[in-house]
């Protein structure tokens, strides 16, 4: 886990507002996007997923995403709807959300095919749309534990979001590997906003 030490103090460095204020700043000067912004873009971002998971070859689906890390495509796939899991482990059943959550493998090791990603995410994505349309207090500044201290939902919220959205763009990278063009690529426009690394692998 990354931390930020200075003598006998430390911070978690999850969360970059809260590493600008232990080192003296006024925050990093990133404004989050209102709610109503995020999940119209937390939404766009996973069916672009969906579609570029169905575009894999069955038979490359186990190939790494990148040549330095042990995760292949298919666990990538997995991943960004597990990501959303989570985050509604944390939001609506008040589960504290932690690391090994949002990795968590398949139930019982089990090998999803594409179109069972894909539907995966159907189910995942139904129950983000219905925890946004009953939420009552859409500020989401209800505080939320996680593994790296007590924070608004609404920082976890984006969190999530540009996290999905990064593998969303390593999938475009991997496509364009296979000589593949991604059907309906997320444009700049989309992900405009989010604090995504400027690095693809990062």
């Amino acid at each position: 886990m990354p931390v930020v030490a200075y003598g006998d103090k430390f911070t978690f460095a999850q969360n970059l507002e809260d590493v600008a204020r232990f080192v003296g700043l006024q925050g990093t000067g990133h404004a989050r996007l209102p709610p109503d912004q995020l999940i119209a873009k937390w939404l766009l971002v996973l069916r672009a997923v969906q579609r570029y998971i169905r575009q894999i070859p069955a038979e490359r689906l186990d190939e790494r995403v990148i040549d330095n890390r042990d995760r292949t495509i298919r666990m990538i796939g997995h991943h960004v709807f597990r990501i959303v899991e989570a985050f509604l482990e944390s939001a609506v059943d008040g589960a504290e959300y932690t690391a090994e959550k949002a990795n968590a493998e398949t139930p019982d090791g089990k090998v999803f095919s594409s179109a069972q990603i894909a539907a995966y995410g159907d189910g995942v994505m139904m129950r983000l749309q219905h925890w946004w349309e009953t939420l009552d207090d859409r500020t989401c500044q209800q505080p939320l534990d996680t593994f790296f201290g007590v924070h608004p939902v609404h920082m976890l919220f984006e969190r999530s979001t540009w996290h999905c959205a990064q593998h969303a763009r390593q999938l475009i990278a991997v496509l364009e590997r296979f000589g593949i063009e991604p059907d309906g690529r997320l444009t700049e426009a989309d992900l405009a906003g989010l604090p995504l690394p400027e690095r693809l692998w990062e």
